[in-house]
């Protein structure tokens, strides 16, 4: 591995906390979630948005990210965390893990979220994730497609390709 820090970009619910999880128990590294580091910190992040704008969100966020990576482990971002232009100068220390997925199991994981830029549900998440999908290209060390696949069959891609990394 390039770095002892491990960081997974990728729209939002695609399983980035779920995998890093995962990652790390496989790994035997610790594990850090940025949006759960803020929900801790500040409170739901639905209800941060509505009270204090997506601005001043993305300020605190880019701070928390800032501190996860200079940790040793795994650390899952936020699906907008690398709007950040600091954030993804930042990212440069660590590797960099792209979970891309078709879309195809987005509708069922975000039936029931409460994430407050996809009011609209899937139609909001397409046309975020289509915005985004370059950054999370250009940032990615390794890309891993997650589409369709088992949570075991992504994290053992991931090793893979962190094993051929080096």
């Amino acid at each position: 591995m390039q770095s002892d820090v491990i960081v997974l970009v990728g729209p939002m619910g695609v399983g980035k906390t779920t995998v890093g999880k995962r990652l790390a128990s496989t790994l035997n590294i610790d594990f850090r979630d940025t949006d759960r580091i803020f929900v801790d910190r500040h409170g739901p992040i639905a209800d941060f948005f509505e009270q204090k704008g997506e601005a001043e969100f993305r300020t605190l966020e880019e701070s928390i990210v800032a501190e996860a990576i200079t940790i040793p482990g795994v650390v899952a971002t936020g699906g907008g965390a690398v709007l950040s232009d600091e954030t993804r100068m930042k990212l440069k220390s660590a590797t960099v893990v792209y979970l891309m997925t078709d879309g195809t199991h987005m509708a069922n994981r975000l039936s029931q979220s409460k994430r407050p830029l996809i009011r609209n549900g899937l139609s909001d998440w397409k046309q975020i994730y289509d915005q985004r999908r370059p950054i999370y290209e250009k940032v990615a060390d390794i890309t891993v497609d997650c589409s369709g696949q088992a949570i075991r069959e992504t994290v053992s891609a991931i090793v893979k390709a962190l094993n051929n990394h080096e």
